[in-house]
């Protein structure tokens, strides 16, 4: 497996910075190599004047690498991500992907949808119980998509067309994303989508963060508070049981800033599950209106990242499963997992007609 914790210098070899300019620049660099099937994939470069750097590929509309500036203004990458074309084509760990139609898992790769019953891959076996994640076998991160940047530089966006029949999902799917940059030092994801039948979606940004720079160093060093007073247990094949817990008096209590690796060992049977912490908080405030949910962040560099979004949870993965283990970490906004069996949880049907929206941001600074 292709080493991913390099600086990724291809990409800032090929990249054009103006840091007088009053707004964030994009640049693509013509070939980011050719697919096993001979299509090209493009590399794009967003930057703003306080030295933030967003890379992203129409290969799974994959955030490729950022760099952030620490305290002193050295400049160093924050995410996890492979030298080559060839590293993402291979990667089976989701790294900066785009996934879809559905992110997290749905029990047993089964879903029934106005009396019809589905059946979609079980391409991952927490517990040794098969489960469906991320999308399937060829998700929308193992997808090429199209690009267009916008006419002021200031964004990328990506189109997918996804078929009827794709991966088990019903209908015609048209999925776009779209990387932002601003000088607020905001990294914007969103993600919008049509269909033209009713069809599970909850489009996930996966990312792993290590904002110490050395990403060949844990992550369980950082800091990190969650806006949530409830998450979700799951049972040993980590699906939701259906109940909200509260996180009071229990490792899951994130609502003040803990270090991650503080409590990620407790005899807590949901740790036990799950190796360590990969569950699904429930963002306190209203679904739809765009509020904090997480603050991250590394007392030696002094950076620090909020993510804010308008869906009802976010996912913490500490990476307990990574080649190298929890080197980067994971922060995914989403509807709740295994939403289309549990009729309690919050709507994951898309219907013709309507539009599926997710807003995330990245918020970077340092303290």
């Amino acid at each position: 497996m292709t080493e991913f914790y390099t600086q990724i210098s291809p990409i800032v070899a090929g990249f054009t910075w103006h840091p007088t300019r009053s707004h964030p620049i994009l640049r693509r660099v013509e070939s980011y190599g050719t697919l096993p099937d001979g299509r090209e994939a493009g590399l794009f470069t967003l930057a703003n004047s306080h030295g933030l750097r967003a890379t992203v590929t129409d290969f799974g509309a994959t955030l490729v690498s950022v760099e952030t500036p620490d305290r002193e203004g050295n400049i160093a990458p924050v995410t996890l991500g492979f030298d080559t074309l060839d590293g993402w084509v291979k990667d089976d760990c989701y790294l900066g992907a785009t996934v879809g139609r559905f992110g997290n898992r749905i029990r047993d790769g089964r879903f029934t949808l106005e009396g019809k019953e589905y059946t979609l891959a079980t391409n991952n076996t927490p517990g040794d119980i098969p489960c469906h994640l991320h999308g399937g076998n060829v998700g929308f991160n193992k997808r090429l998509w199209d690009a267009r940047p916008s006419a002021d530089g200031r964004s990328v966006t990506f189109t997918y067309h996804s078929p009827d029949g794709e991966e088990g999902y019903p209908g015609n799917l048209t999925a776009r994303v779209t990387y932002s940059l601003t000088e607020d030092n905001e990294l914007v994801w969103e993600a919008e989508a049509t269909s033209d039948a009713p069809t599970p979606l909850n489009m996930v940004h996966h990312t792993y963060w290590n904002l110490g720079g050395d990403l060949s160093a844990p992550i369980t060093n950082h800091l990190l508070a969650l806006n949530a007073n409830t998450y979700l247990p799951t049972d040993s094949g980590l699906i939701p049981t259906g109940e909200k817990a509260p996180v009071d008096g229990t490792p899951m209590d994130f609502k003040t800033p803990h270090r991650i690796g503080e409590r990620i060992g407790a005899d807590f049977e949901p740790l036990h599950f799950a190796g360590g912490y990969d569950h699904c908080w429930v963002v306190d405030g209203e679904p739809g209106t765009l509020r904090p949910a997480a603050r991250l962040s590394h007392s030696g560099t002094g950076r620090v990242m909020e993510v804010l979004t308008d869906q009802p949870g976010i996912q913490f993965y500490a990476g307990n499963f990574l080649p190298n283990y929890r080197t980067g970490l994971c922060l995914e906004t989403q509807n709740f997992p295994d939403a289309p069996n549990q009729p309690a949880f919050p709507n994951s049907i898309l219907h013709p007609g309507e539009t599926y929206r997710h807003v995330m941001v990245h918020r970077f600074g340092v303290e």
